[in-house]
């Protein structure tokens, strides 16, 4: 059958959905299904299973003792495990009677810069996916990988598969992107810190990406950016459920009953710092603008990324990853100014695009942190996002109480 008669569907396993026969037998018999439906399939694989398994990516890079590792060496390496994974299931999809194709990244045509270990995807070349489509074949592509202008072999980060994914789908025009995982959707909380946490029948896709970039490990942020700019459905589902999953698209495709919610959900980020800088110039209004510009372009010379920061008083305050705290006291002593670390901190957000212009959002937030006896240390919002920093221990009464004054459990 001629590519363009059938639409395309590109459905992402991520490491547990392949770990395991049960997994593997489990996804031929969604892309059977799939197929049978009228559609063409192309697989994209992350690597197998979580640290320990033979060929997670974490064990791949354990093989180096910890020992620091040349960025292209590194990214060769890390590469593997999806490669392992991509002939399996091509090798248990014809097992099962579908005819497949094992693709690289490279072979795939995703081309990417040339950052190694945190590629961006540039363009997806699909001349080879439709080949073998129009060949009668399922693509069986790695994930998390593709090749740099150079011709280096290159990773996108931690959950690049969905990225892959989400590309490929655009460079098809697939229908659908469909990304199995171990749970059953996008959920309105992390249920390991949220009991009353239950699954979103839909999202709008602004909701997903700030959720991922708040933590929530729901998709890869890159991947939810990609999906919303090119107006791209993404089912995220179980692979061994049923469940229709959580859908994200456009405000106007997942109705107005959706829309009507003032959040959505929960998301949190654990292991981060507060650094308040004292900007010696603060009586002068120019002066400390020069300042806070020293601190800016140091912290960007050190690539540390800072978050919530906000002038108070004589003091630049803001927040970083606990991982990123040593570079950015180092840039900071090199520029002498004088400076006070916290540790042991979370950031909690509240996502909804609902959000918007309805007025007593933050109210409601301060009532409900108020009552549950959290303090809040800082507060940044945006349109669709309400955060607030919180000592640990404070994390997870301030999940409940935000999940529960916003109705997010029922």
């Amino acid at each position: 059958m001629a590519l363009g008669t059938r639409p395309v569907i590109v459905q992402k396993y991520g490491g547990t959905s392949v770990a395991t026969p049960e997994g593997r037998a489990a996804l031929a018999a969604r892309v059977a299904t799939t197929l049978s439906s009228g559609r063409d399939v192309v697989v994209v694989v992350s690597a197998m299973g979580r640290k320990g398994s033979p060929y997670a990516t974490d064990t791949l890079l354990s093989l180096l003792d910890g020992a620091e590792c040349d960025a292209r060496e590194c990214d060769l390496l890390a590469s593997c495990g999806e490669i392992v994974s991509c002939v399996v299931i091509a090798h248990e999809l014809r097992g099962a009677g579908i005819p497949a194709m094992a693709f690289s990244g490279s072979d795939a045509g995703v081309l990417t810069d040339d950052v190694h270990g945190n590629a961006s995807v540039l363009l997806v070349d699909p001349a080879p996916l439709t080949a073998a489509i129009s060949d009668g074949r399922v693509p069986v592509v790695a994930g998390f990988q593709g090749i740099s202008p150079a011709g280096e072999v290159t990773t996108l980060g931690r959950g690049g598969s969905d990225t892959s994914a989400c590309a490929i789908g655009v460079a098809l025009a697939a229908e659908t992107v469909e990304i199995y995982t171990d749970v059953e959707g996008v959920m309105t909380a992390d249920p390991r810190t949220c009991e009353a946490a239950r699954v979103l029948d839909a999202l709008e896709y602004e909701e997903l990406f700030q959720m991922a970039r708040h933590g929530a490990r729901v998709m890869h942020p890159p991947a939810a950016e990609t999906a919303m700019e090119a107006h791209i459905p993404v089912r995220i589902r179980g692979t061994f459920s049923h469940s229709p999953g959580t859908l994200v698209a456009d405000a106007e495709r997942i109705g107005e009953a959706r829309r009507a919610s003032v959040a959505t959900a929960v998301s949190h980020v654990d292991g981060i710092a507060r650094v308040s800088v004292h900007l010696p110039a603060e009586e002068d209004q120019a002066g400390a603008m020069a300042e806070m510009t020293r601190v800016f372009a140091a912290m960007a010379a050190a690539g540390v990324s800072l978050d919530m920061f906000t002038p108070f008083g004589a003091n630049l305050v803001f927040s970083l990853p606990e991982s990123s705290l040593v570079d950015a006291m180092g840039a900071l002593d090199r520029i002498a100014l004088p400076y006070a670390v916290e540790t042991g901190l979370a950031k909690i957000t509240l996502v909804g695009a609902g959000m918007h212009g309805v007025p007593g959002v933050m109210a409601r937030v301060a009532s409900a942190l108020s009552l549950a006896d959290v303090d809040v240390l800082q507060v940044a919002d945006s349109h669709t996002t309400i955060s607030v920093l919180v000592a640990s221990q404070h994390k997870r009464p301030a999940i409940a109480a935000l999940h529960a004054a916003f109705g997010l459990g029922a």
